[in-house]
């Protein structure tokens, strides 16, 4: 398993909830990582990404709630998510791609999706 992802499940509206996502070093030392989403009946889309060197890029519905981040000694991405909204339930993807913020120029790995629902 090259990405790995974990920590969604059942949570209030207003509360929060971290992701992770464990990824091969060979994965993770040279390309972005990211979170997507795919809600019940709807597409998927992109959340949040960052870069080796920490830049980041978000949704607008994710700015100012959620927070992407890496730890590098450790091949993981983060993703924690505050003031969650009944609207944030979905799959959550990890995914990790040669680029940049914006697009995809090669090589392009996905995890298998991890629920988060938002319910009271």
């Amino acid at each position: 398993v090259q990405l790995q992802a974990s920590g969604g499940g059942l949570v209030q509206p207003g509360r929060s909830l971290r992701l992770s996502c464990a990824a091969s070093g060979s994965i993770f030392s040279s390309n972005v990582m990211g979170w997507h989403r795919q809600a019940p009946g709807k597409q998927r889309e992109f959340v949040a990404a960052i870069t080796s060197d920490r830049y980041t890029r978000y949704t607008n519905s994710a700015k100012g709630r959620f927070t992407i981040s890496r730890d590098n000694a450790n091949n993981t991405v983060y993703l924690q998510m505050n003031s969650l909204k009944p609207e944030d339930t979905a799959v959550y993807y990890c995914r990790a791609w040669s680029g940049t913020l914006y697009g995809n120029y090669g090589t392009d790995y996905w995890g298998q999706g991890t629920l988060v629902t938002v319910s009271s």
